[in-house]
């Protein structure tokens, strides 16, 4: 986008302040008259012997999103000497192993266009790793699509199997490219709110919201940024309205490693939802390697269509040596798995008990690298003041969680945390946060 040419011109369009939410795809809706629409948003281009200012241009049905906030928060890190624990991506590296299938693939000359829906070793692996997880047995041809990370998984399943029209339904807060994706598709996008401390599932709500009108639900568990597992329960509770009123699922699954409290269970498991359910995964979150992007869609053959459909036209084929990479990944042994959650353990216990400290109301967080805490003790108006005031006055960043909100006042009370950090960082982290951040209530 226009947008992104340089930094500065984004950091001086979208500049942070408390009383605008410029970022989110939400804000339009509740201060419009703080906003100018879009298409009258002036940028700066310098050529050889002047500047002019032109208008930003964008398709009406991307009109209202914005620069992520994941973007805007990692270039305002930069600038204030910032430790963000804002973007969940880690700041330490992968495995060797598994990087050293990739460099063993580059200098093997596998580098070329792989096949549009994934080599066929990493499909089988794939599937294999789905049989182990699920005890479901899937055919690695005809029903495992490898894709550009779990992103472009969404984005094809979106535009593959849903019609401009259709109605999905969606847990907030929620992942902020569901919305972006489902508007591109031409989705009518309903919402049913999670709220805390638990961010359990409303079912009579639910039950109430899923019609014979309704397409699909798009769901995510461990979820982000709440960190919320969804239980067998309220899984059960989705499968029966699924299948009652022929409903649709798209999983998204990318954290299903990293579940602390409880066992993470796929709802393409449960009796009668396999047919119905596109599953989404990914080797970012894993193995540590989020730069990769390599992600996949697991569904039966009829849904897969839809899928391959889009993906051939968004990616056509992921990288080839990341691929060969990502075979070796998926066939570690339990104990990595087991290392890995073990650690996670410890770095959330770092933070929420640092957080704690600080004077944060800390919620349960039985899965993901996130936590999510009420800011309010401190004073700020909400979300977005408090982290512009965490990052400029602080040195710490935090996401502001309305952006994941169909309705940014039901999330103004929360920020989120990532914990994919060292633990030197967010050590480092929390001591600021003592040393700078005072209660006022």
């Amino acid at each position: 986008m226009y947008l992104d040419i340089n930094s500065s011109v984004m950091l001086k369009q979208f500049s942070f302040k408390s009383s605008l939410l410029p970022f989110s795809s939400h804000s339009r809706r509740s201060s419009s008259k703080l906003h100018r629409p879009i298409g009258a948003t002036m940028t700066t281009f310098s050529t050889q012997n002047e500047s002019t200012q032109k208008p930003v241009q964008v398709a009406k049905r991307l009109e209202k999103f914005k620069t992520t906030i994941f973007t805007q928060m990692s270039i305002l890190a930069v600038k204030h000497g910032a430790i963000n624990l804002g973007q969940g991506f880690p700041n330490f590296d992968g495995p060797d192993f598994v990087k050293e299938a990739a460099i063993q693939a580059i200098k093997d000359g596998k580098n070329q266009y792989a096949r549009a829906y994934g080599i066929p070793e990493l499909n089988s692996a794939i599937a294999a790793r789905f049989r182990e997880d699920t005890g479901l047995v899937v055919d690695p041809e005809k029903e495992v699509t490898v894709t550009s990370g779990c992103t472009e998984a969404i984005a094809a399943a979106m535009l593959g199997l849903i019609n401009p029209g259709d109605e999905v339904i969606l847990f907030a807060p929620f992942y902020d490219s569901y919305e972006a994706t489902l508007s591109m598709a031409g989705a009518k996008i309903k919402g049913i709110t999670l709220r805390p401390p638990d961010f359990s599932i409303p079912l009579e709500e639910l039950k109430a919201a899923v019609t014979n009108k309704t397409r699909a639900i798009l769901m995510n568990t461990p979820h982000n940024p709440t960190g919320k597992m969804f239980t067998r329960e309220e899984l059960e509770t989705i499968a029966s309205l699924c299948i009652e009123n022929d409903v649709l699922v798209f999983s998204d699954e990318v954290y299903d490693k990293l579940a602390f409290e409880m066992d993470h269970i796929s709802i393409a498991s449960l009796p009668g939802m396999y047919e119905r359910t596109v599953t989404m995964n990914s080797l970012g979150k894993t193995f540590s390697l989020t730069g990769w992007k390599i992600g996949w869609a697991i569904a039966p053959p009829h849904l897969t269509w839809g899928v391959r459909q889009a993906h051939s036209y968004l990616t056509f084929a992921t990288s080839t040596p990341a691929q060969w990479a990502a075979v070796a990944a998926l066939k570690a042994p339990e104990s990595y798995f087991k290392e890995l959650k073990r650690d996670y353990a410890a770095k959330k216990e770092i933070l929420v008990k640092g957080l704690k400290e600080v004077g944060f109301k800390v919620f349960p967080s039985s899965g993901t690298y996130f936590v999510t805490a009420d800011h309010t003790p401190f004073g700020l108006e909400n979300d977005v003041a408090f982290c512009e005031y965490l990052i400029k006055e602080v040195g710490v960043v935090a996401i502001p969680t309305s952006v994941f909100y169909l309705n940014p006042e039901e999330g103004k009370n929360l920020v989120r945390f990532a914990f994919c950090k060292d633990e030197e960082t967010l050590r480092g982290a929390i001591e600021r946060m003592k040393q700078k951040l005072k209660r006022k209530v």
